[in-house]
């Protein structure tokens, strides 16, 4: 079996990104890894993720060339053009509006290299893509926030990413097949909405199957902390009840036993008898 870190599909592909702050950087990231020669061109400022978060910055673009360069100059185009005189891939994150004025729309870009495929990144696709948003607007829209509480994570861009990746792959893949080269657009609303999906069917609505509705997958609270059980399996369940001394356990009687011992000793005890089952924590491991 191949490991995922040594496989290096796009050996020799170039990349070059224009794209700024998280959905960008992280498709292009992921594309690195496998294989890209990827080449960042910043605006003379940098990139603002660089100082909102710079430890994250410097994870995304390990391994990356960066150049800081003006597109708004003449000057500044005809180099980026040159630049792609010798690259298969171009990856954007601008509004449509603002790649025409550059020249980087599909129908300029392609007369110029008729070689080069582009995915473009948008908040909104269609007749809507210059309208102003960012993850958490989108993430308003489909109905994935509990105000006043924001997010933990930015679904909207990481998902949006993650359909970069794969528009990318699918172009290169075609041309490698004979194709002409092509152009995506990748809206990170329609991204976030598939995985808004579970929510928009009900399977994650209040008290449905995976929203509180079995015993079995839920949040309970331990002696100290909270623990999640995820034993939606009739194998797993039947480990559960076994080791609990219980028969067709419902809520009311995981809570009572769930109180007695902490969300660590919980954790343990489920790792030990084949349990989904882990403890709650507030945050992840700090990576700053």
């Amino acid at each position: 079996m191949t490991d995922e870190s040594t496989l290096k599909a796009l050996k020799n592909i170039r990349l070059l990104t224009t794209a700024l702050n998280i959905p960008g950087p992280v498709a292009a990231a992921r594309l690195r890894q496998l294989g890209a020669v990827v080449t960042k061109l910043e605006p003379p400022a940098g990139d603002p993720l660089a100082q909102a978060c710079p430890g994250w910055y410097r994870a995304l673009t390990q391994g990356q060339e960066i150049i800081r360069m003006d597109l708004k100059s003449a000057h500044g185009r005809e180099r980026l053009h040159r630049l792609l005189d010798d690259c298969e891939l171009l990856l954007t994150a601008h509004r449509p509006a603002t790649l025409a004025r550059m020249g980087l729309n599909w129908p300029a870009l392609h007369e110029r290299h008729p070689m080069l495929s582009q995915v473009a990144i948008v908040g909104v696709a269609g007749k809507d893509a210059d309208t102003p948003g960012h993850d958490l607007t989108y993430q308003a829209g489909l109905g994935l926030l509990q105000p006043p509480a924001l997010p933990r994570t930015l679904l909207a861009d990481l998902a949006g990413a993650e359909r970069a990746v794969s528009s990318a792959l699918a172009l290169l893949l075609s041309r490698e097949r004979g194709g002409p080269a092509g152009y995506q657009q990748v809206s990170l609303a329609q991204a976030a909405a598939i995985y808004a999906e579970p929510l928009a069917y009900g399977l994650t609505a209040p008290g449905g199957l995976l929203g509180g509705g079995l015993a079995g997958y839920n949040l309970y609270p331990a002696q100290e902390g909270w623990i999640a059980l995820a034993a939606l399996e009739p194998h797993f369940r039947k480990n559960l009840e076994r080791e609990l001394g219980l028969t067709d356990a419902t809520r009311e009687d995981l809570q009572r036993l769930f109180r007695r011992r902490t969300a660590g000793q919980w954790e343990a005890w489920a790792r030990a008898n084949d349990i989904p089952l882990a403890a709650v924590r507030e945050a992840p491991l700090s990576k700053k």
